[in-house]
């Protein structure tokens, strides 16, 4: 009886162990944070690394300045980025949680330059791979 204790016991631990080093190396970008602020660094710093990772596949980029509206899908914003790799821009910004539930979340993330401030509003949504952006509005 004490063998079968002791090996339970073993067995509980290898497996309590084995869980928490399986999920330790990705829970970081399974998050919310870590998708928000992997955007906020690849929009404002230029640091494109995991910007890819953190975007839906379907995920939809519309920029509106003025009277005019363009649209943005995964491919162009991704190379866009990566063509203003390291590219710091000239703002300041903050962000704050408009709406957040198990499902989704709606942020609203402001960027102020010395001439106007430009808000996107950033949809993200905790998919089966995690935390990911659907849906970016920004106007300006």
């Amino acid at each position: 009886m004490k063998t079968l204790k002791s090996l339970t016991a073993a067995v509980l631990l290898f497996v309590s162990i084995s869980a928490f080093a399986y999920d330790e190396p990705g829970s970081e970008k399974m998050n919310m944070n870590y998708a928000l602020k992997t955007y906020i660094q690849a929009v404002a710093n230029g640091q494109v690394n995991g910007f890819a990772e953190v975007l839906d596949r379907d995920v939809k980029f519309t920029v509106t300045g003025g009277k005019k509206v363009i649209n943005y899908n995964k491919s162009e914003m991704v190379t866009f980025a990566k063509q203003n790799e390291n590219m710091q821009q000239n703002c300041s910004t903050d962000y704050k949680i408009v709406e957040l539930n198990n499902a989704q979340a709606m942020v609203k993330v402001t960027m102020i330059y010395p001439d106007f401030t430009k808000v996107n509003f950033v949809s993200l949504a905790n998919t089966s791979e995690g935390w990911k952006i659907t849906n970016v509005t920004s106007s300006f």
